[in-house]
């Protein structure tokens, strides 16, 4: 594309769309051409986020998909869950391409997410056809894409540190542990008395246990990459008190004895070539990638068990620094644009 791509961003007060903003106005082949709130009144960005001010003093307009015809070639969709499918149809009717935040076109099969959305799918022509935005590993069909389902924070960390040790044949698929930690920024702004500062505060907590809704995303995720079976994943999330990042602790089984030399040569062979996995040595820690959009892998074997450290930043690879990758993609740029 000889221009700039032009983005809408739906949603356009949430942290995540505030995160998109700050990488977009760095962007040197995109810009920002619409922002869409459901607030009534409309709002002004910079009254939202002051940190806009002089930058992008832009009123948010109401989500109109019609409206953005012409305008714009892609919206990011930062919406709740639920949402979304009812924008896509009009979005794409109107011309546009969409990577999309929320949960509504990760899972392929309408059943899950009726079990774990408590809603029934109503978009099931486009479910059919959008690609999950995994960069590492869905890159050919992202290109070519009308619908990215940008995937989940803590999926992203957990399946880009299980994945190419499950395509290895390495790992047996029924014992997979995942124990993740994550700032509160990945509860969204929405107020709510448990995440208030003295609730958090010198505080840490598991959540969720056997039922959180990223723990089937994991799972389908891996199941795709597993030649005929399914994987069992026990995912268990944690709150800490910190603004943003994740760290995941997996723990695997491995088929037969293994060296966690062995284990970081595989994660060097797969991720040889993808500009924002670095392999290290060294454990990750979330200071090491935050406010980057990098993933930090490390492995080693303890007691004849693989543990794999995997950190990123939730806001960052684990949503809006994901996002613009994924749209880099699409449009044919150097996926790395904006986010250097």
């Amino acid at each position: 594309m000889d221009r700039k791509i032009r983005v809408a961003i739906i949603g356009a007060t949430a942290y995540t769309s505030r995160e998109v903003i700050r990488w977009l106005l760095g962007h040197p082949r995109a810009e920002i051409v619409g922002l869409c709130s459901r607030r009534d009144p409309q709002p002004r960005l910079s009254d939202v986020f002051p940190e806009f001010a002089g930058r992008l003093d832009a009123v948010c307009e109401p989500i109109d998909p019609p409206a953005l015809a012409g305008r714009a070639d892609v919206a990011m969709l930062c919406l709740p869950n639920g949402l979304a499918m009812d924008l896509v149809p009009p979005l794409l009717e109107a011309g546009l391409r969409v990577v999309d935040f929320s949960a509504d076109y990760r899972l392929k099969e309408p059943a899950d997410y009726q079990q774990w959305y408590n809603k029934a799918h109503t978009d099931l022509a486009n479910l059919a056809h959008a690609v999950y935005g995994l960069p590492e590993f869905y890159r050919d069909k992202i290109r070519t894409a009308k619908v990215v389902a940008n995937p989940g924070c803590y999926p992203t960390s957990a399946t880009l540190g299980i994945v190419p040790l499950l395509r290895a044949g390495l790992i047996d698929t029924n014992e997979i542990i995942v124990d993740a930690a994550s700032g509160i920024s990945g509860a969204g702004r929405e107020p709510k008395p448990e995440h208030h500062f003295p609730e958090r505060n010198e505080n840490f907590e598991a959540y969720n246990v056997g039922k959180h809704r990223h723990m089937v995303e994991i799972e389908r995720v891996l199941d795709a990459n597993v030649r005929g079976g399914k994987t069992a994943v026990i995912f268990t999330p944690h709150l800490i008190p910190m603004e943003r990042g994740i760290l995941s602790t997996i723990y695997l089984h491995p088929r037969q004895p293994i060296s966690a030399e062995h284990v970081m040569d595989v994660f060097a062979q797969t991720y040889e070539k993808e500009p924002f996995i670095r392999v290290r040595r060294e454990l990750p820690a979330t200071a090491q990638v935050a406010r980057t959009n990098f993933c930090d892998l490390s492995a080693r074997v303890v007691k004849s068990r693989i543990v794999v450290l995997s950190a990123i930043d939730n806001m960052v690879k684990g949503a809006a620094g994901q996002a613009i990758q994924n749209m880099n993609i699409m449009f044919g740029l150097d996926e790395k644009e904006g986010l250097a």
